[in-house]
């Protein structure tokens, strides 16, 4: 599993790639933990996200807790056929809401008096922080 941290405007968009399994889901979650301080509201985008395990939705829900209790939300964005399953058998889906595209995540955490998008990102890979060259 790998991902990647971008603020955008007043959210944290968390791009999801591989697998979200019990072997993972801790360090993301502690990951994700760190980076909330400065902006509880989180959009994950889920486009390459190929599977999840019960570990991996617990992550996500913990995740979605300490967004609430910071004054904050989660939303979710791109969730694939695979993944979605799960999110239908478990019915999480119904605690979570769901954007077809990240633009229209994005969008919903709009907030005119935030301003303009942020151009820092993080890469889980890279370890590192640089500019966004589009300035997103």
């Amino acid at each position: 599993m790998d991902y990647q941290f971008d603020r955008i405007g007043n959210a944290l968009k968390i791009s999801l790639d591989g697998h979200l399994v019990a072997s993972n889901a801790e360090d993301l979650k502690e990951a994700v933990f760190a980076r909330m301080n400065e902006c509880p509201n989180v959009l994950f985008d889920l486009s390459r996200m190929q599977y999840i395990d019960s570990s991996g939705l617990g992550t996500l829900v913990h995740v979605l807790q300490k967004a609430s209790d910071a004054g904050g939300t989660v939303r979710l964005a791109c969730l694939q056929p695979c993944p979605r399953i799960v999110f239908d058998i478990t019915r999480i889906c119904r605690i979570f809401t769901i954007f077809e595209s990240v633009e229209a995540g994005l969008a919903s955490f709009f907030d005119e008096s935030a301003g303009q998008k942020t151009g820092m990102q993080t890469s889980r890979r890279a370890g590192i922080q640089s500019p966004n060259a589009s300035g997103e």
